[in-house]
């Protein structure tokens, strides 16, 4: 059973991203701040959710949080940046974009930097721990894919509407075939080195 939050005391938000270890796209974060009596049967860590309950829990919590924000980070800061800071980045844009200031910070994750004077608490694998850790999980990745399925219209060879650009093998070739665009980030490895072969 997750719990609510960290400090019952608080205005609370639970933060997590999506997308850190993809080719191609941005990382996206969101935030969230749940009222005192939320719960739900499923609501859990959105890599244990199906696509499905994903979308089925996206509209529920939109409706039933306090407030919400999700927030983009794309590929040229991705690539300006790295990718930890981009992801700290996302979630700072996503905090900072709620309607209603928290006075606490539940972080997905064991990184994070100080967002103005608010105190925050990183929680490892938070969002299978806390409710509002996991409805910013399940808003990070319903947002983020939709964008993914948005950009593989026009470029459908990736099939980043099943892989989301994630490196699978069938991303990877399409790649080593059509070459990058300009959702990929360049300062990511897009193709693994090749061996090389010792003649002598």
């Amino acid at each position: 059973m997750l719990q609510l939050k960290i400090d019952k005391t608080r205005i609370e938000c639970g933060t997590d991203e999506a997308g850190r270890g993809c080719l191609a796209g941005p990382v996206t974060a969101a935030a969230v701040i749940l009222p005192d009596n939320f719960t739900h049967p499923f609501l859990n860590d959105s890599k244990q959710l199906t696509e499905k309950q994903r979308n089925l829990l996206r509209p529920i919590i939109e409706k039933e949080a306090i407030c919400y924000h999700v927030a983009h980070v794309m590929m040229d800061e991705i690539d300006t940046l790295n990718i930890l800071n981009a992801s700290i980045v996302a979630m700072h844009r996503a905090i900072s974009g709620l309607s209603q200031p928290p006075d606490f910070i539940a972080v997905d994750g064991n990184r994070f930097k100080p967002f103005g004077e608010i105190p925050f608490a990183c929680v490892v694998k938070g969002d299978s721990k806390f409710l509002h850790i996991a409805a910013a999980s399940v808003l990070a990745k319903t947002y983020r894919d939709e964008f993914m399925v948005k950009i593989h219209k026009d470029h459908p060879h990736y099939n980043w509407e099943r892989n989301k650009g994630y490196p699978t093998i069938e991303h990877r070739n399409a790649i080593r075939k059509y070459g990058s665009t300009k959702f990929h980030r360049q300062s990511f490895q897009l193709l693994p080195k090749q061996k090389e072969i010792d003649f002598e």
